[in-house]
């Protein structure tokens, strides 16, 4: 019980007023959007678990990983849907035990001051040769994709082989990982955007990726200041 209770004051200290608006204003966005256009309540929720996992990631919280598990959950039965087949297994294939291992991962490094994640940096060189191989993944899985019959095989194929490198980063603490989630989150956007546009309802979904922008762009400036070259 008292490893629970030091946690949870880990996990709700050394929040900023802005921080704290932030996260109030993307909750507002993907509840206002959702009952607008009378969104299904899987969709809702996957959305707003993965916007408070993606911002408590920024902010350097282990808690992030657990909004994780359940965000991964549904969010691959919303993909199942759109035939985004590539997002189904990226999600429950990958991302589902990475919540776990990155969790334990982190505790391991936490600064005890402000109870956030220590965040690092990669050499320039080690940072090229990262995104380089991830060019070539894309390419390969793309491939995979395209005989599976999958909707927008490279887009998605694209934004999975990103995903499963920027987690990888993202357990290791490297700020590294911001890079490519913006890069994940363009495509993305414009991947539901285009499912939407074709009749889908899952504008939670495109709420969700929409403010997975924002917040990569705001959090890439953050953990570059206190990124620690590794």
């Amino acid at each position: 019980m008292n490893s629970v209770k030091k946690f949870l004051r880990g996990e709700l200290s050394g929040w900023k007023v802005l921080e704290l608006v932030w996260l109030a204003a993307a909750t507002a966005v993907i509840l206002g959007l959702s009952i607008y256009w009378k969104d299904n309540l899987i969709s809702v929720f996957a959305a707003l678990t993965g916007v408070w996992c993606v911002i408590l990631t920024g902010k350097g919280k282990c808690s992030s990983f657990i909004f994780g598990i359940f965000n991964t959950v549904l969010y691959a039965i919303v993909a199942l849907g759109a035939k985004y087949y590539g997002e189904v297994m990226l999600n429950l294939i990958y991302y589902l035990p990475m919540n776990f291992v990155g969790f334990f991962a982190w505790r391991r490094h936490m600064n005890p001051e402000n109870g956030e994640v220590v965040k690092q940096r990669l050499q320039f060189s080690k940072s090229v040769m990262v995104y380089a191989l991830t060019a070539v993944g894309i390419v390969l899985y793309g491939m995979v994709l395209k005989k599976l019959g999958g909707n927008l095989p490279y887009i998605d194929s694209m934004s999975t082989v990103i995903s499963v490198v920027a987690q990888i980063l993202s357990v290791k603490r490297l700020m590294e990982q911001w890079v490519l989630w913006i890069v994940v989150d363009v495509v993305t956007v414009f991947m539901w955007a285009v499912h939407f546009m074709q009749g889908g309802e899952t504008v939670a979904t495109l709420a969700m990726w929409a403010v997975y922008l924002v917040n990569a762009v705001i959090m890439f400036i953050r953990w570059y200041r206190e990124a620690k070259k590794g």
